[in-house]
């Protein structure tokens, strides 16, 4: 199993951090004061800092004919998971920058894929391959 990763992002609203991290995606919270949230993000370390502004919005790349954002961060589901998250997050009315879908499809790394932005603007990518031995294939 690999090591638990740590990211610290900003966002301009704690309470809007804990709806959204807490209690739309169901990430754990721990530890927190009045300038921070710690969150288990399927068992990874994220921290919300607060920010007096956010830093600029993210620019895109091209990839499999979309617009993705850069940057942006997120977890590997597996295949229920990621169709449970995309059904929730579908219900509660998300904003998609990417709506969920396979892309690569036939090809090398073939994934299903969404992408949406949090309260403060930080783009999450939440992906899951059919074949986890797929995550690095490049042929």
């Amino acid at each position: 199993m690999p090591q638990p990763f740590h990211l610290a992002i900003p966002v301009d609203n704690l309470e809007k951090a804990r709806e959204f991290y807490g209690e739309l995606l169901g990430c754990k919270q721990g530890r927190s004061d009045t300038q921070w949230i710690d969150w288990d993000l399927a068992g990874h370390q994220l921290v919300t800092h607060l920010v007096k502004a956010m830093p600029s919005a993210p620019e895109y790349n091209a990839v499999d004919g979309h617009s993705v954002p850069v940057p942006h961060f997120g977890v590997v589901l597996t295949m229920e998971e990621w169709q449970a998250l995309a059904d929730k997050l579908t219900a509660a009315s998300m904003e998609f920058v990417i709506k969920p879908y396979v892309r690569f499809k036939g090809l090398a790394g073939e994934q299903a894929t969404m992408f949406f932005m949090d309260p403060a603007g930080n783009a999450l990518e939440f992906k899951a391959f059919a074949d986890i031995n797929q995550l690095f294939a490049t042929d």
